[in-house]
């Protein structure tokens, strides 16, 4: 194979969604020469780019006090008051930041800007080209395998370029991971590349995870489509496969359609949305009608069939622990940003899905980029001069003998541990335990033999990062021995009190876990 390509800058962002492009922009304003690298096309890849999503943003003091009590209330008890008013802020500045570059906003009946929705593919084409204008470096199809580590201190990152089939090596003066959550292996919209790369590259130099539990969100998706857009069904009635209507109280919808979906196929019909609904869905949601035409099903009168699927972290709340306001994760030089964090600042106990991770994303990704910026200041120009050492293990350098090892078959365990209804919506401690004791086999046998170059090494990296990600779920939810959000345990249907604080993981082979108490700001409320 040639020699690897160098790069070098002040910061290294990887990733390509919006976290990792105000990341990279923030950093590039701050002065600092920038890399960004992104395992597909920066615009296009990731959950955003195919999707549109509402923000969360507040105009005026009331809307905000209101924002953050409906979040405070849905928490249970693990958000974070000071930083959700700093994400609402952030968001909210930035997104009229973006209008003032050129991003064209609709306007409601009176002309004011309509900042409450971002339409993904122009949201992230948009971004893009503000990288370019900036004059950040991006490089598309550079998937990063490893951190590169200067003593105690991130020093950069190495991977593969996959259409140019050479290895790279990125030496930088701090590093952004803002690679996304872990979809684990769930077809949905935009995320295949969804492994959880950031998080085990992190975890690999001691980084800590939290909220991990809280990776059992699922999403309702046409059976012939991946679009798992959910707004639509606020106007949807439910049926089972025989035709009869299944009933769902206010606020139990996920629950009542898991349990029904146990016990045969369900059909869903918009038959709600009347007037001029209809046609307001299909112009601000064109994306999740698209299918529909495609299948000649017209959704408003026509039953259609459906399934619900896994998103993962991608919804859930779990990731990186951030240690500070800058969103370090405690590791020198090492910041993260969007879904690689864990999201209980703004989510606790349920999903941020939609307008508040989309909000959460602006923001951590500007606090991560101009943290990493002044880190990278501080070090001086010749930082990436540095004697470095790669810090990556599993499915690069195993434990013990070299085997040809197939990383499907790693890919495949985890789709059948977590993706189905009744092993991750519904838990409980058996089935909880004889997953583990699967994943964790699996995880040893790629810790000690899998070895691979190129695009064999990055196949392997990311079946490592899904069992990685797979494991510390499932040790954090039979570690919360209650119900609490969207973590559901069949076993222990109460929350209880004294379980109401942060789970944090430490460690990749053996994770160690602790409670944490919760933000003092929380607690109050």
């Amino acid at each position: 194979m040639a020699e690897p390509i160098q790069l070098t800058s002040d910061v290294l962002v990887i990733g390509g969604g919006p976290a990792a492009c105000w990341a990279a922009l923030a950093a590039r304003e701050a002065g600092c020469s920038v890399v960004l690298v992104d395992k597909g096309y920066v615009g296009t890849s990731g959950a955003t780019a195919p999707s549109n999503t509402g923000t969360w943003f507040a105009t005026t003091k009331e809307r905000r006090a209101k924002l953050i009590a409906e979040r405070v209330k849905s928490s249970e008890g693990l958000a974070d008051l000071r930083q959700m008013g700093r994400v609402i802020d952030t968001a909210t500045q930035h997104l009229h930041v973006l209008a003032e570059r050129g991003y064209r906003f609709p306007r409601d009946d009176e002309g004011a800007l309509y900042i409450a929705n971002l339409r993904g593919p122009d949201y992230m084409r948009f971004l893009r080209q503000l990288l370019v204008r900036a004059g950040v470096t991006v490089r598309d199809h550079h998937p990063a395998l490893e951190l590169l580590t200067a003593g105690e201190v991130v020093a950069g990152a190495a991977g593969f370029a996959r259409q140019l089939g050479q290895n790279w090596e990125a030496r930088a003066g701090a590093v952004v991971l803002a690679t996304g959550g872990c979809a684990f292996g769930s077809r949905i919209l935009g995320a295949t590349g969804l492994t959880g790369d950031g998080q085990l590259m992190a975890a690999e130099l001691g980084a800590r995870l939290s909220g991990m539990e809280f990776s059992s969100q699922y999403g309702i998706v046409p059976l012939h489509s991946s679009v798992n857009k959910g707004l639509p069904y606020f106007w949807a009635s439910f049926y089972r496969a025989d035709g009869s209507a299944i009933e769902i109280p206010p606020g139990e919808r996920f629950a009542v359609l898991a349990r029904e979906s146990l016990s045969g196929p369900l059909q869903a019909r918009l038959d709600r949305a009347t007037g001029a609904v209809p046609d307001a869905l299909r112009r601000g949601q064109p994306n999740c009608f698209l299918p529909f035409e495609r299948a000649g099903i017209d959704p408003f009168a026509q039953l259609f069939p459906i399934a619900l699927r896994a998103e993962g972290t991608v919804r859930g709340t779990g990731g990186l622990k951030r240690a500070d306001d800058a969103c370090g994760v405690g590791i020198p030089g090492l910041f993260a940003a969007g879904d690689t964090l864990e999201r209980q600042d703004i989510a606790g106990a349920a999903t941020g899905g939609g307008g508040p991770n989309a909000s959460w994303a602006i923001a951590t990704g500007l606090w991560s980029g101009k943290g990493a910026a002044a880190f990278a200041q501080r070090l001086g120009p010749r930082a990436a001069e540095r004697p470095v050492r790669p810090a990556g293990q599993v499915g690069l350098r195993p434990a013990a003998d070299a085997r040809a090892l197939d990383p499907a078959e790693a890919v495949a365990l985890v789709r059948a541990e977590m993706l189905p209804v009744e092993r991750n919506f519904f838990r409980r401690a058996p089935t909880l335990n004889a997953s583990l004791s699967r994943l964790d086999a699996a995880w040893a046998t790629l810790r000690d033999h899998g070895q691979g170059e190129g695009a064999t090494a990055f196949r392997l990296r990311e079946a490592a990062a899904l069992l990685a990600s797979s494991r510390w779920a499932y040790r954090a939810a039979a570690a919360r021995g209650e119900t609490r959000g969207m973590h559901r345990r069949l076993d222990a249907p109460a929350g209880t009190p004294a379980l109401a604080h942060r789970l944090t993981l430490a460690g990749i082979d053996q994770p160690v876990l602790s409670f944490d108490r919760p933000p003092q700001e929380a607690a109050a409320s």
